[in-house]
């Protein structure tokens, strides 16, 4: 009986799938809406593209690079734009998404408005700056089992101005049918380091970009990508900071530590690194070193699943706990943050109870 329920369950669900592909196909075959103009910031720039594709395409395919953390899935919220004309209803992906005062402006997320005629849109000026980088991969060497470390020189153009704290989205290539993505990653290097990027990447299960970075991507490759996004950067005041990250959401924090020890920096500043075991710990030694440069930095990192007979001596248990064991009073602290949306939640409520408000608790929750 219960086998029967299940396979009539996965009978429906993939009827459902199928509907929902020859729906997507059939906007795309068979529906033409032709040539559509977007006009964008009062005509400042108005362009020619063809219907049928989402608003966020649209604009990457002319050199106009929204920021989106989550691929055009709908989950990250970060590429939002005001579409004055022409955006049709809101969508169930985007309405969790958006404010009633944000909905009230107009404001969508890019990737779920389909360019089905003519439209004029706002963008953020800054965003006519961004650009589209062609590279080589210099090294990839792996940081963890499931975490590389890339360095990418540039070759046009071949430098990039940043910001520690920024990130680029890497274009993936098509392989084993799988068509190229757009994925956010965070830059590593310190913004010293114009003519190369480096980032770090941890292996999403199945993931296309990821897979791809794995399995795929060699030494000397040719790669894009586009850049730089964000605005999670360091604030110019002088209180101290508390750094906080887990896995792959080392590599801003990594950048804006280089970035202090080259511009000799007195903040304090705490970095709570939270991993599983002693296998996923990574740039130890430097940051070890870091400490001794540094004239008031502590590194902490904290294991939440280390065997209890092991050799580690340091902090166990979840990061946030760690943190709120060692640093009960927050009231004069800046946070910084990067990691999973869970961690981020979890840590901005340990922070807030530690008296810090909202607005000098800083992130990227990249989905």
């Amino acid at each position: 009986m219960l086998t029967g329920i299940i396979v009539s369950v996965l009978f429906l669900v993939g009827c459902g799938l199928v509907f929902s592909a020859l729906l997507l196909l059939a906007e795309r075959r068979i529906l033409r809406y032709g040539p559509c103009a977007i006009e964008i910031n009062d005509g400042k720039k108005t362009l020619e593209v063809d219907g049928g594709g989402t608003l966020l395409a649209a604009l990457a395919e002319n050199d106009i690079f929204i920021p989106s953390a989550c691929g055009g899935r709908g989950t990250c919220a970060y590429c939002k734009v005001r579409v004055l004309e022409g955006g049709g209803t809101i969508g169930p992906v985007e309405a969790p998404y958006l404010s009633p005062a944000e909905t009230k402006e107009n404001v969508r997320l890019s990737c779920q408005v389909k360019v089905r005629g003519n439209m004029r849109i706002a963008i953020p000026e800054s965003l006519f700056s961004i650009r589209r980088f062609r590279g080589h991969v210099e090294h990839k060497r792996p940081l963890t089992r499931d975490i590389v470390e890339v360095r990418i020189a540039l070759d046009d153009p071949a430098e990039m101005p940043f910001v520690a704290g920024q990130y680029i989205q890497l274009e993936s290539q098509p392989y084993r049918g799988r068509e190229s993505v757009m994925r956010a990653y965070s830059v590593s290097s310190p913004p010293s380091d114009t003519r190369a990027v480096e980032t770090v990447i941890r292996l999403v299960p199945d993931g296309i970009c990821t897979t791809w970075v794995f399995e795929i991507l060699r030494e000397g490759d040719s790669v894009q990508f586009s850049g730089p996004y964000g605005e999670f950067r360091l604030s110019d005041s002088d209180r101290p900071c508390l750094f906080i990250a887990g896995g792959s959401g080392m590599a801003p924090i990594w950048s804006m530590l280089r970035d202090m020890k080259e511009k000799r920096s007195r903040r304090s500043a705490v970095y709570f690194f939270g991993a599983l075991t002693q296998a996923d710990l990574f740039y130890t030694e430097p940051l070890r070193q870091l400490e001794k440069e540094l004239p008031d930095f502590r590194y902490v990192p904290a294991l939440s699943r280390e065997p209890p007979e092991s050799d580690w001596s340091g902090e166990r248990g979840m990061i946030t706990d760690v943190l709120a064991r060692r640093i009960p009073d927050m009231a004069e602290y800046e946070a910084y943050l990067c990691g999973s949306p869970g961690m981020i939640d979890a840590a901005i409520k340990v922070l807030q109870s530690g008296g810090i408000p909202p607005d000098r608790i800083f992130y990227d929750k990249f989905a």
